[in-house]
């Protein structure tokens, strides 16, 4: 009896099980769920940011005084930021702010951090950081207009110089041309120096703690450990807090406008304040456009250059 060749046969697909397809159209399905549980969120931004952007941008490429008709300028706007040495001290000087915005408040964040983190039993350690970071709460206007008074000629800060015996060293701090634009970036340490240090409190806690039992037996002490365990572990901290700082600096208005409004002459000038000066000013609406659109670019370009060096997680 000759053998017969079984043949496999094919498996029933039970009936109402899916194929492959539908999965796949069901995975995209998800996908554009997703995007609608977004679009509220993406409505507001486009109504409230991106629409007013684009007409920012629109108006830039006019000269335009708010109430009459417009006129064609093209980039004129945009040259006359190069060619017009307010504009450019303007932009120096927010330069100028990150120092004392940005560069300084880090600095001594970092040692106020690492100082009270190895004193965190000693009495007292929570309310000196709480007072840190009390300008934080503050309302910008209250903090200009107190350290208006303290800059006073006759302020606490004069007061105190010539109570020691530096009379010679008093002076109308903001109204002094060498001075005040200092006296306006030492008020932005004070203000940032609090966001850094609790930026820097919560990165150490997250630090292991075999890492600095490893450095002691390796006989490291304070500021070896310091260099070598927590400066290394609050890179991303680090660059967390220089990005608010800077932006803080280049946006700064309000204590400019509250404390010296601009002056004295153009010394304390600003790109933010110059944009509302020239908006409501003097009537330049398109040449004020034009300044916020330059200082949103710049903005965004030092942004995007301080997280291209965030360094990347090690993946395992």
């Amino acid at each position: 009896m000759a053998a017969t060749a079984h043949r496999p046969t094919a498996r029933k697909r039970p009936a109402g099980a899916p194929t492959r397809e539908p999965v796949r159209r069901r995975g995209r399905v998800i996908q554009w769920k997703g995007y609608l549980y977004a679009l509220p969120a993406l409505v507001v931004l486009t109504v409230f940011l991106l629409v007013p952007l684009g007409q920012l941008v629109q108006i830039s490429l006019f000269h335009w005084d708010g109430i009459s008709v417009s006129t064609w300028a093209g980039f004129d706007n945009y040259t006359e930021i190069a060619r017009d040495p307010q504009l450019r001290a303007g932009f120096l000087h927010s330069f100028v702010l990150i120092l004392f915005f940005s560069v300084i408040p880090i600095a001594l964040a970092l040692v106020l951090a690492a100082v009270t983190t190895r004193a965190g039993r000693l009495r007292g350690v929570s309310v000196f950081r709480a007072m840190i970071f009390l300008p934080q709460v503050v309302a910008m206007v209250v903090t200009a207009t107190a350290w208006t008074a303290i800059y006073a000629p006759d302020g606490v800060l004069n007061t105190a110089l010539r109570a020691i015996g530096l009379e010679a060293v008093a002076r109308p701090w903001l109204g002094d041309f060498s001075t005040a634009l200092p006296a306006v970036g030492l008020i932005g340490t004070w203000l940032e120096i609090g966001l850094c240090l609790v930026l820097f409190i919560a990165g150490i806690g997250q630090i292991p703690a075999e890492l600095y039992e490893a450095a002691k037996l390796d006989g490291a002490g304070a500021v070896r450990e310091f260099f070598a365990v927590t400066l290394p572990g609050l890179r991303g901290q680090i660059t967390v807090a220089l990005t608010l700082t800077v932006i803080a600096a280049l946006r700064t208005f309000d204590l400019v406008y509250v404390a010296t409004h601009g002056g004295p002459g153009n010394a304390t000038s600003l790109p933010a304040y110059e944009v509302y000066n020239r908006a409501f000013g003097t009537g330049q609406v398109g040449s004020a456009c034009a300044i916020a659109v330059t200082l949103t670019a710049v903005i965004l370009l030092l942004t995007f250059l301080i997280t291209k060096v965030q360094p990347q997680e090690d993946e395992t």
